[in-house]
């Protein structure tokens, strides 16, 4: 380990770098806050020292060795992706709502060593640690759930003896060190997106009215950051890539970090915080978060002032144009922005609703426009033609992830050549407008996307056929106001069995994560798989929506 002024990488830009250069620069500055807790900038740096000298210290300690975050939203979260990249190391999120085996499977692929956890999880590692012998090291997160358990550490002894040198690995740091974003896709099991934190930065800095040179150039930071920057509230967890690239990108520009002390959303507490705070900007993941926001409005128009709030971004799932003219009531200098991307490929394409756009007849919450860097190509590699009706896949190319982590067959598939450039492509179709618009059709798989959370149908027919009762299994998703798409389940049962709709979402629940439980079970003679076992979604779906309808 050394304590050391790290010198702009030849690599690119690292992001301890510059928040570094962000902490020197605005010290008091506020840089996170939950509740009663506020964190300054030299605050947030010194912490994020001491957590990265325990995380050196362990025996064994290489580059780029991986850290789980197992937390909800909390100032520790972005505190030890600051730390690990302090360190050299690089992150890894983990979905809080996984079961066991989920856990397992997670931790294992990602080869990680060190967990930084909620102590209300403690429960859940204690039954799994023997699984995972390649973690040596736990960071206890104290919420009042417990006392740590005696094979963790706790994080806040790390954090505290933090000081203002900056730490190091010995192997320095560079823009080629990886944040692990782990994504459930279209298909399989989630697979780790290796973003290179130059490429990162590049992308989200793009956004940016003052941009910064390709190169690293610290001077350059410290020119744009003379004053406190924006303020931003993630309504979207920070374990998925809405919440934490927008979280990471406002840090970016010296702004801050307001965490809800609620694990889950509520609207009445976001809309608290947008008052209290003057809160500036939000991540949200479609209807699930807008549609409870302007209820809340509604029923109470006079309760919140929202004024300071300018953008909200969703990105994973659109929200509907009635959802926006709504919010536009209550704040006409809004803009909400839909974000075509995923967790392979930011930026792809977006579709923005201000006050001035709502008059506009032929506004559509499908239509986007298209990236600078950004194709609709068809399975041979041309571009769709704009009007023709033809249907394509959406391709970025440019800052872009270097692949899947351990995965070169999936990686082949989603990052390719075409005429000599690399692009992701990670599976949205759509079709191209007249005018150049796209107008998005959704993703090739069967994919189920409920509440911003992927779910695969073939995971939880699986797990369905385990039970007793169940001979087949079939899994959709169906339109639902709140949540974008509810899990719905078409099963058929073994002769002289009963099918108990609660019993087997309980069945669920007890060997995957809740949210993948079906919210509604319909028994039917059979699923109709064909002779080579597949079964035809399509027909499954119109099945399943007639019989929702009586």
């Amino acid at each position: 380990m050394t304590t050391t002024d790290v010198s702009p990488t030849e690599t690119g830009w690292n992001l301890a770098d510059v928040w570094e250069t962000i902490a020197s620069g605005l010290g008091d500055a506020l840089a996170q806050q939950q509740g009663a807790r506020q964190i300054s900038w030299t605050e947030m740096n010194r912490r994020a020292n001491g957590v990265a000298t325990a995380m050196l210290a362990i025996p064994g300690a290489a580059e780029q060795d991986k850290v789980a975050q197992y937390l909800y939203n909390c100032p520790e979260y972005l505190e030890s992706t600051f730390a690990a990249f302090k360190a050299g190391f690089a992150t890894v999120n983990t979905n809080y709502r996984y079961a066991a085996d989920e856990l397992v499977y997670l931790w294992d692929n990602g080869d990680v060593t060190t967990v930084v956890f909620h102590g209300t999880f403690a429960d859940q590692i204690e039954a799994i640690r023997d699984r995972v012998p390649r973690i040596t090291t736990w960071l206890w997160v104290d919420d009042d759930a417990g006392p740590c358990p005696d094979w963790a550490t706790p994080y806040e002894a790390a954090a505290i003896a933090g000081t203002d040198e900056n730490v190091s690995g010995a192997w320095g740091r560079s823009g080629d060190h990886l944040l692990l974003l782990y994504t459930g896709g279209t298909t399989g099991m989630p697979k780790g997106v290796m973003w290179r934190q130059d490429d990162l930065f590049g992308v989200l800095d793009a956004n940016n009215r003052m941009r910064l040179p390709p190169e690293q150039d610290l001077n350059a930071v410290d020119a744009r950051a003379t004053r406190p920057g924006p303020r931003n509230m993630p309504g979207a967890p920070l374990m998925h890539g809405t919440g934490l690239f927008n979280a990471i990108s406002n840090l970016m520009v010296g702004g801050s970090i307001t965490t809800t002390v609620g694990r889950s959303f509520s609207a009445e507490e976001f809309l608290d915080s947008v008052e209290q705070y003057d809160i500036n900007s939000s991540s949200i993941v479609g209807d699930a978060f807008a549609k409870p926001i302007l209820r809340a409005l509604e029923a109470e128009p006079d309760r919140w002032d929202i004024s300071s709030l300018r953008v909200i971004v969703s990105s994973g799932v659109m929200w509907s144009k009635e959802t926006k003219d709504g919010l536009l009531r209550h704040n006409d200098r809004l803009i909400m922005v839909d974000a075509l991307g995923s967790s392979e490929a930011i930026g792809m394409a977006t579709n923005t609703t201000t006050s001035e756009s709502v008059s506009d007849p032929n506004r559509q919450t499908a239509q986007f426009q298209l990236g600078p860097n950004t194709r609709v190509i068809t399975d041979d590699g041309n571009d769709v033609v704009p009007g023709s009706g033809e249907r394509g896949r959406v391709a970025l190319r440019g800052r872009t992830p270097i692949g899947y982590y351990k995965d070169e067959a999936k990686s082949a598939e989603t990052f390719v050549i075409i005429g000599g450039e690399r692009y992701s492509i990670p599976g949205d179709y759509a079709t191209v407008e007249v005018d150049g618009t796209v107008a998005l059709l959704g993703r090739g798989s069967q994919c189920i996307n409920t509440g911003g959370e992927k779910v695969y149908p073939e995971e939880v027919e699986e797990c369905l056929k385990r039970h007793p009762a169940v001979a087949d299994a079939a899994v959709v998703g169906l339109p639902d106001e709140k949540w974008g798409e509810s899990i719905t389940a078409l099963v058929e049962a073994h002769p002289g069995a009963t099918i108990e709709s609660q019993e087997l979402r309980d069945h669920v629940k007890a060997n995957l994560a809740a949210y993948k439980a079906p919210k509604v079970v319909f028994e039917i003679d059979t699923v109709g798989r064909a002779n080579n076992g597949k079964l035809d979604y399509r027909a499954l779906k119109q099945r399943a929506l007639d019989l929702a309808a009586k």
